[in-house]
């Protein structure tokens, strides 16, 4: 591909980061060049962020109806699945499990819950007062 072909399509990455790729110049020599992206990796991408995002709208509203811990929500909007939040606090899957359910959760002490927000980056307070509301700070875009 030719240097002034390459694409510079947005994405959701375009603040974040670009990528590497290898072009011809005008002798026909390989060189590299930064690209922002390209159309099918960006829908690709945007996909993705709206299956997370539904996720955690999901997570949400079980935790709204009392079914859930906020602990869940967390888990989504951090994209964590069991095994990655066990390795961030040092908890057994099943603890985590537990501590999903509304009625442990109530019962968790501050030096547990500790463990969790540093795990999600943010405050134990904001932990325990989440209620399944107001999640659009968290919705990625």
């Amino acid at each position: 591909m030719k240097k002034e072909d390459l694409p510079q399509d947005s994405s959701a990455l375009r603040d974040v980061t670009r990528e590497v790729c290898y072009v011809k110049d005008d002798d026909g020599k390989y060189g590299q060049s930064l690209s922002t992206g390209w159309k099918v990796k960006a829908d690709a991408l945007d996909e993705a962020w709206a299956d997370i995002n539904d996720r955690v709208r999901e997570a949400a509203e079980e935790v709204k109806s009392g079914k859930k811990s906020p602990v869940l929500f967390f888990m989504e909007v951090n994209i964590m699945d069991y095994p990655t939040l066990s390795g961030y606090t040092g908890f057994w899957k099943w603890t985590i499990k537990r501590h999903i359910k509304p009625s442990v959760f109530k019962k968790l002490s501050d030096k547990k819950l500790g463990k969790y927000a540093a795990a999600f980056k943010i405050s134990v307070e904001e932990l325990k007062r989440f209620d399944g509301g107001n999640i659009d700070k968290y919705i990625r875009k």
